[in-house]
């Protein structure tokens, strides 16, 4: 405050010698530039002038979608149905038989584990596209995007295992995405099949089938045997009816993003479901931050189609960088107007990273003034010279203290490189990484995730940082398999995913230190203390009367008084009588002494024990 004050008196005393008139000057006044250049001149010090740089606003040049169109416009539209449900419940073996092909029995480890989308024509000329998706415990994402890219969800619970977690939870997806359900109870043809128990089950998460008064239809049917199918059918296609499906195949396209892959001789391809317009080769589509100009359209057998209307499910070559699957998918009118808007959408990603970047240097700064406030209080009654002293006196303290910088971390630590097929893959297995919980044991750090085969830099990076490398659904050449083996750089390439995650979890275990437990061996009391002459010195011994087990003399030994540890360490000597001896059983007295100085007394209790390592296992649990 003195300062800012002398600081206005230099100024108005020199504004003395101008023209200006103080006495009328206001706060809010605007000095004239003569008199602001005779009263710098007459400070003594040299002016320059500036020209104040205005910060434009940036232009808005994201595409957005298209609005609402004239119902006279609107067609009907085949619906999309999700199968959803529990592992190994049976659901790509139904949408097997509707298609009447065989995707179950290509499947790795006989599970799903990518999203599939597949257009069926019903005898009765209905088309309907359905998505088919993981039900394993792993694939929560890929569930929740099913669910939300979808008009109707099946829900397909086996008629003898009951409804099971994923179950369930293929029901909060339908339910948080507002879409209504249709229960296909299956394996009905099985000896244990119960479908009414199936039915009752359903109705503890509010699934109330009509049988028991409620709106969800519920089809019986064995999709082993094709048994009721058409029923199944027929319901999905009366349900769409009710819920007038429709839209405007004219206009600018409208699509999702339901899984996105590198194909070695197409390069990014992504599977979408047409929501509105119609889709044809030559499109400038726009996903996130990337955009492209349709070179091909493939339908769900890769044969090239030329256009896709809403509804239709279709890969999309031609992109200049892989989306994200679950990407909203617009098109743009020209090349040069799809450029600004991923050049628009990065620059407002940018700009959010640099305000969350700024609000976390504010935080710390105002945490770091807190401290400083809080430090300076207790001496805001000393003088400038007295504080000054105490803050050296504190920070001399401090330094004493102060752990060395220079000294390395001794934490255990696994470097990743995860590569997967699609973007989905990769998303899944990023998020069961996400529940690492175990960093007290091994930090477990994420170095470089990507999509498509294992490259000859992924090794590289792997060597550096002393990593592994995680492959879903991937390949290596033999030449790359050969150099990560020189680079002694671990390649783990898996086809299931609960195999990948239980070698991870190996990889860490061995990671750890083995457990060091203590087996007791033998108890033995003190009952006299004396002492013999070793060359030119006295050594304390304990007479002593075996308890429980043997003492050892090979193992280690602990002196306890009244349950208290005194010492541990070896023994320098055990006798029995006047004979060395290895080992002394219980009932049998014997002579003791120490390597150490110590003081025994009767009532002590020596202990002997071995120390027997066990391999740890890692903490961390995925939750399958």
């Amino acid at each position: 405050k003195e300062v800012r004050k002398i600081m206005c008196n230099h100024v108005l005393e020199a504004l003395l010698h101008t023209a200006a008139d103080v006495d009328a000057l206001e706060p809010d006044s605007v000095l004239e530039d003569g008199w602001i250049k005779e009263a710098v001149s007459r400070s003594g010090m040299k002016f320059r002038w500036a020209r104040l740089s205005e910060s434009r606003e940036r232009e808005n040049r994201d595409i957005q979608r298209r609005p609402p169109a004239d119902p006279a416009r609107l067609v009907p539209r085949p619906p999309v149905v999700t199968i959803m449900g529990h592992v190994d419940h049976g659901k790509t073996t139904l949408l097997d038989s509707l298609r009447k092909s065989q995707v179950a029995a290509s499947e790795a480890g006989g599970i799903t584990q990518h999203i599939g989308a597949f257009l069926v024509q019903l005898p009765s000329g209905e088309r309907i596209t359905f998505l088919d998706t993981p039900g394993h415990a792993a694939f929560s994402s890929m569930r929740a995007r099913g669910a939300n890219a979808t008009d109707i969800v099946v829900l397909v619970v086996a008629a003898d295992d009951g409804v099971m977690a994923q179950s369930v939870e293929s029901i909060r997806h339908a339910r948080t995405a507002g879409v209504p359900i249709i229960v296909a109870v299956n394996k009905c043809d099985k000896p244990a099949a119960a479908p009414e128990r199936v039915k009752q089950e359903l109705l503890a998460h509010d699934v109330v089938c009509e049988q028991f008064g409620g709106d969800v239809q519920a089809v019986h049917v064995s999709a082993l045997k094709g048994e009721n199918l058409l029923a199944l059918a027929e319901a999905t296609v009366a349900l769409a009816e009710l819920l007038e499906l429709k839209a405007d195949p004219s206009g600018p396209v409208e699509a999702t993003v339901i899984e996105s892959r590198t194909d070695k001789g197409k390069g990014p391809v992504t599977t979408a479901i047409v929501q509105q317009g119609t889709l044809r080769k030559g499109c400038v589509l726009v996903a996130g931050k990337t955009w492209a100009k349709v070179r091909f359209l493939f339908d769900e057998h890769g044969r090239a189609v030329k256009e896709a209307g809403p509804g239709a499910a279709v890969q999309v070559v031609g992109w200049k960088e892989l989306p994200s699957a679950g990407e909203q998918i617009l098109e743009a009118e020209t090349e040069h107007r799809a450029r600004e808007a991923v050049e628009w959408r990065s620059f407002q990603e940018e700009q959010e990273k640099l305000q969350e970047e700024q609000r976390a240097v504010e935080a710390k700064q105002q945490q770091h003034q807190e401290a400083y406030r809080r430090e300076r209080e207790p001496l805001a009654h000393l003088s400038w010279r007295q504080r000054k002293a105490a803050l050296y006196r504190a920070n001399r303290q401090k330094a004493a203290v102060r752990p060395s910088e220079r000294q390395e971390s001794r934490q255990l630590a696994l470097p990743l490189i995860i590569k997967g097929d699609v973007d989905g893959s990769v998303e899944t297995i990023l998020n069961i990484l996400d529940s690492y919980d175990a960093h007290e044991q091994c930090q477990l750090e994420l170095v470089h995730f990507g999509i498509g085969d294992v490259s000859e830099n992924d090794v590289s990076l792997a060597e550096t940082f002393s990593g592994s490398i995680y492959g879903f659904n991937v390949s290596a050449s033999k030449a790359l398999q050969q150099l990560a083996s020189r680079k002694n750089v671990p390649l783990r390439l898996h086809t299931v995913i609960y195999k990948l995650i239980d070698e991870l979890k190996a990889e860490l275990s061995a990671k750890l230190p083995p457990a060091v437990t203590e087996n007791i061996v033998g108890e033995a009391s003190v009952l006299a203390m004396f002492e013999v002459t070793a060359g030119k010195k006295k050594v304390p011994v304990a007479g002593c009367r075996v308890q429980k087990g043997q003492l050892d003399r090979r193992l280690k030994f602990r002196l306890t008084r009244v349950s208290c540890p005194v010492l541990s360490g070896s023994l320098s000597a055990l006798r029995h009588h006047k004979d060395d001896v290895q080992a002394v059983k219980v009932g049998m007295e014997c002579g003791l002494s120490v390597d150490a100085a110590v003081d025994f007394r009767v009532g002590d209790v020596i202990v002997c024990y071995e120390e027997l390592e066990a391999p740890q296992a890692t903490a961390w649990d995925p939750g399958f």
